[in-house]
């Protein structure tokens, strides 16, 4: 299953932006009421050194400015796991589940 251009320019932007141990972007557009084929909700699962003091809120406000066109255009939801090597480590590689979809707007 192939990343879409969506996912690819997710993985390009934090690959140049955090030199990341650890790097997992999901696609998970298919578990929402959205098309088939969809690229609006993603999970990104990052470690990195240079998350090293940086306090969690910052490290998701990092992410977010990276990825600043994407959640203009057509990215809706971004769930975030952003960890020190370390952190990674002790959590033994367990990634939390993304919270539920509340739906979008109902027009």
């Amino acid at each position: 299953n192939p990343a879409g251009p969506v996912a690819a320019s997710i993985t390009a932007k934090l690959e140049a932006a955090f030199k990341p141990d650890v790097l997992d972007v999901v696609n998970e557009s298919a578990s929402h009421n959205v098309p088939r084929g969809s690229e609006s909700h993603f999970k990104v699962v990052l470690v990195a050194h240079a998350f090293a003091s940086v306090p969690l809120l910052e490290r998701h406000r990092l992410v977010n400015e990276a990825l600043a066109d994407e959640l203009k255009g057509p990215v809706h939801a971004l769930s975030i796991v952003a960890k020190t090597p370390a952190q990674w480590a002790k959590a033994s590689g367990a990634v939390p589940p993304s919270p539920p979809c509340l739906g979008g707007s109902k027009a």
